[in-house]
């Protein structure tokens, strides 16, 4: 039986459900007990949100390989305020190590998001400034958007996954899920999901 499902990844929690080095951090074990599901992609051990799990392999490589373009949204808290030519350097790709990023969405929060708070928080520094993106990509390389913000001048600090496109019209969605908490999908996010694979 095919199953997929939606977790809120919290900091700090391996996207694996085992860890074979001797520190035995958080794995995804600890939150899902469904045997033999496997994520779509990957969320570094520092980021947080959305992760869509599936026993299909299909499905798997069509939503996670680069190729298809599966946009990816995340809302980033960056140390200090970017300024026009650092946005304008995200959206238009930059060269980090031996590649250049695709174009990206790329636009400022004018309020903080509204998240739950991270455990551990991000360090706080008084005489630096912060500010949110929201960035949108269509490809997961590793640390990619950590890279890309560091590539301008302004570190990352915080980075949650909020939706991961199925289609043009149709994304699946953080909201409603809580730290460490998972559903599965509803039949209209199977079936437009599902759908991906006649495409």
């Amino acid at each position: 039986m095919q199953k997929y499902i939606l977790f809120y990844k919290p900091y700090g929690v391996l996207c694996q459900f085992t860890d074979e080095s001797e520190n035995k951090r958080f794995t995804l074990k600890e939150y899902i007990k469904i045997p033999s599901i496997y994520p779509v992609g990957r969320l570094d051990l520092d980021s947080e949100g959305l992760l869509l799990l599936t026993n299909n392999g299909k499905i798997q490589h069509l939503i996670s390989h680069r190729k298809f373009a599966h946009e990816r949204t995340y809302l980033v808290q960056v140390e200090r305020i970017p300024d026009d030519e650092a946005i304008n350097k995200l959206q238009k790709g930059i060269k980090i190590k031996d590649y250049f990023t695709r174009k990206a969405k790329v636009k400022k929060l004018l309020e903080e998001p509204k998240l739950p708070p991270r455990n551990p928080p991000i360090r706080y520094r008084k005489n630096v400034p912060t500010c949110w993106l929201e960035i949108t990509l269509t490809e997961g390389r590793n640390r990619q958007v950590r890279r890309m913000t560091a590539a301008v001048g302004f570190p990352t600090l915080r980075l949650v996954r909020i939706s991961i496109a199925i289609n043009q019209q149709q994304k699946l969605l953080l909201q409603g899920l809580k730290p460490g908490e998972w559903r599965y999908l509803t039949s209209l996010e199977e079936k437009a999901l599902l759908s991906i694979q006649n495409c």
